[in-house]
């Protein structure tokens, strides 16, 4: 059974930083793209970052310049660095993997079928 764990979450202020980790674990975690989603209160989730199994990103525009995605196989950990931070990026953050393989970065959430619990980010002003 695949899993997710994410961690790293918190309450910054604007111009700080802070990096996501989600940990996988069921499966082989190098042949599958990940991704990073969030939802705002009243909010639909929303894409905000992907890592392909090859290791190339796509970005939200909200969080292109700002967020870098990374992956590091021998861990099973994607990351999510998040730099200048601003209210608006206030959300709870989930990790996400797909069902199967695939040659593009899917931004869609209900293309993920595997979530993890999620983890609060608040960024004040």
């Amino acid at each position: 059974q695949v899993q997710l764990e994410e961690s790293g979450g918190g309450l910054v202020q604007a111009g700080d930083s802070l990096r996501l980790s989600c940990t996988v674990s069921g499966r082989i975690f190098s042949l599958y793209n990940m991704a990073w989603f969030r939802q705002a209160p009243g909010k639909e989730r929303e894409f905000t970052a992907g890592v392909s199994w090859s290791g190339g990103g796509a970005y939200a525009d909200s969080v292109k310049g700002r967020f870098h995605i990374s992956r590091d196989s021998t861990e099973n950990t994607v990351y999510l660095q998040m730099n200048n931070l601003k209210p608006e990026d206030t959300a709870v953050y989930y990790c996400a993997a797909p069902e199967a393989r695939a040659g593009r970065i899917w931004t869609e959430s209900k293309d993920y079928p595997y979530w993890g619990q999620g983890t609060q980010v608040t960024v004040s002003s």
